[in-house]
């Protein structure tokens, strides 16, 4: 039903145009249409732009007894002065003022989960300059406005940051209200003022956080937001801060949390007073000791509103993006094919990028036909392409009908306690055991493979006889107990093994300059062309899988471990796509502490392993 309706809704939205079009005055500005596109027919030099405050009616975060405002910085075409009425690009984010120094949560833990006294690195999120970036030099021109949103408690807006809960998604929920007639807008010296030159669509657009809102903001179904963009965005910001019951960082971000995100967006004048119970609510409500999942949570859970999206989705992640999670962009895929939303995906090789600086020129012909298709109802063409691009390897792209590839099945590998991986079960290997040590990282285990170490466990498969190529989430269970130490903490590596060029997580400058729009003093319209870097490795970690084996039945329920006494546990591992290539070896390697992701309890708990009911189940696509 979803499907069929919204594909109805650019070619409403087509006649509307022609009919406006056919009727409207000799001189009024209209948008030029050839090949099935919008052409560059307007001036970025000569474009209009506004800041509007828009009232987010029913929040007052700040407690003020006022509805909160944010800021919004337009740039549309000058036409729109004349009559020419345009859709809206618009992006929502907490950084375009910058952040704050703030110092990041201590990992170190005893054996009570409480912090022990030391100090790591502040957070460091990056900052967006309002149009820095390519909206307006390509799409102005085409007939499109530019709306920059500032979140709540940041730069210009009044209330407090609350990391992804109802208050941030309202704040660009409202933006739309008003470019459709149904919020209030008012100029920096308070007088109203209405988005008469809008048609009311928007398609909203974002990395990371900027991503995130577009997500947020979809669920409340709200009326003229017609698609999205999410790149390297959140679906649920508990998978972002916490993992099956235990407390994890971000890659790169060691002891980040949502108190320290709040505080580092907080840039609106007076804030640090002004929002100081609402941070320290954050602070308290958090839970870093048993990391379990929570109303707390459940309020930054997009997926529980899922249903309520009809806006389409065009997806975009990393699948070596170790900050926002491949689980991130997984679930909400998942959860929007169950509802059959329309959408599209990317996958690439990337870390936490934007496609525009790994693959432009592909990049702004298919996102030109999408905001084509659905902002102005151009069959451009977009939706008979295939659902998938992927890039399995650097500069490698395949599309696909849809993801998981079709024709993937799980297929369950066995552990022995020879340190073999295969498709036969052992079921007379006797138990190993690891000691967590706390200080190694999981690389530096990893490396050790495939001979014995006692920090770890290891399980390889002979050479492959052929490629394998996985696409989906992979799952591992394992029989185990804990004996002595604290960490309550199992987790999973999945390791490809074998030589092989691999993206390093780089981009580097091919030499070539791409001309994409118009420039205008200070932004020329260019950009330099770049590809991943790469580099010759042994090995590479494909997918971790974190677990506090407390919550082994939930993530919301902590349950004692007896000393001693072997449990069933089963988790999951970061959804990817990733091809084993022929001649390699596909490890499993068992450790506790992950050094760079978990909390840090003290050294020697002791993990006994039962290979002979242990097992890892990969999703594999049949050739």
């Amino acid at each position: 039903m979803l499907a069929r309706r919204s594909l109805a809704i650019p070619l409403a939205t087509a006649l509307v145009l022609a009919m406006s079009t056919a009727t409207a005055h000799a001189d009024t500005p209209a948008i030029k249409i050839e090949n099935n596109a919008t052409q560059p027919v307007f001036s970025r030099a000569d474009a209009v732009k506004q800041t509007v405050y828009v009232e987010v009616a029913g929040v007052d975060s700040d407690s003020d007894g006022k509805p909160d405002r944010v800021a919004v910085d337009i740039l549309r075409p000058k036409e729109t002065d004349q009559g020419l009425k345009v859709p809206v690009i618009m992006e929502a984010s907490p950084y375009y003022a910058g952040g704050n120094d703030v110092a990041n949560h201590v990992v170190d833990v005893d054996e009570n989960g409480n912090p022990l006294p030391s100090l790591l690195s502040s957070s460091s999120k990056l900052a967006a300059e309002p149009f820095d970036g390519y909206y307006d030099n390509y799409f102005l021109p085409r007939g499109y406005a530019i709306a920059l949103v500032e979140n709540l408690g940041s730069g210009r807006a009044t209330g407090c940051p609350t990391t992804g809960d109802r208050n941030e998604t309202l704040g660009p929920k409202a933006a739309i209200d008003w470019l459709n007639g149904r919020a209030r807008g008012f100029t920096a010296d308070g007088r109203p003022v209405e988005a008469t030159w809008s048609t009311g669509n928007v398609g909203m657009i974002g990395v990371s956080y900027n991503g995130t809102l577009p997500n947020a903001v979809a669920t409340t179904g709200v009326e003229g937001l017609k698609t999205i963009v999410p790149i390297a965005a959140i679906s649920s910001w508990y998978d972002y801060y916490r993992a099956n019951g235990g407390v994890l960082a971000p890659g790169g971000f060691q002891g980040e949390d949502t108190d320290v995100l709040a505080k580092y967006v907080l840039t609106r004048a007076d804030g640090q007073n002004v929002c100081k119970a609402t941070m320290d609510y954050l602070t308290n409500t958090q839970d870093r000791i048993t990391g379990d999942y929570s109303a707390f949570w459940d309020a930054r859970n997009y997926l529980n509103d899922v249903s309520r999206v009809k806006a389409s989705v065009f997806l975009v992640h990393g699948l070596n993006d170790w900050n926002v999670k491949s689980k991130q962009f997984a679930q909400w895929w998942y959860a929007l094919a169950k509802r059959h939303v329309p959408r599209k995906i990317w996958l690439h090789q990337g870390t936490h990028m934007n496609p525009f600086n790994l693959r432009t020129v592909e990049w702004l012909r298919q996102l030109h036909g999408w905001f084509d298709y659905w902002l102005y109802g151009i069959d451009s063409g977009i939706m008979r392409e295939p659902q998938a691009d992927i890039e399995i390897g650097p500069g490698q792209w395949q599309q696909a009908a849809s993801w998981p590839l079709p024709r993937t099945s799980p297929v369950r590998l066995w552990l022995g306690s020879d340190g073999k991986l295969g498709l036969t079960p052992r079921p007379l290997s006797p138990p190993e055991s690891f000691v967590d040590q706390k200080v190694r990282t999981a690389e530096q285990l990893v490396e050790t493979a495939p001979g014995g170490d006692p920090n770890r466990l290891a399980y390889l498969t002979d050479p492959l006889e052929s490629d394998v190529r996985m696409s989906g989430t992979p799952y591992v269970s394992v029989r185990a107990s804990f004996r002595g130490g604290a960490s309550p903490y199992l987790t999973a590596l999945l390791v490809d093994y074998g030589t092989d060029v691999r993206a390093n997580g780089t981009l580097v400058p091919t030499g070539e300059t791409l001309c994409y729009g118009q420039g205008i003093p200070g932004d020329t319209g260019c950009t330099a062309i770049r590809k991943l870097g790469t580099a010759e490795t042994p090995w590479k970690i494909v997918s971790r899988a974190w677990l506090d084996a407390r919550n082994r039945h939930r993530p919301d329920v902590t349950e004692p471990l007896r000393p001693g006494k072997p449990y069933s546990f089963t988790w999951d591992f970061q959804p990817k796509d990733y091809l084993f290539k022929k001649g390699h070896k596909i490890g499993l390697v068992i450790i506790s502490t992950d050094v760079d992701y978990t909390l840090r309890y003290p050294p020697g708990t002791q993990i006994e392993l039962s290979p002979a009911h242990s097992s890892l189940s990969l999703p594999i696509t049949l050739s």
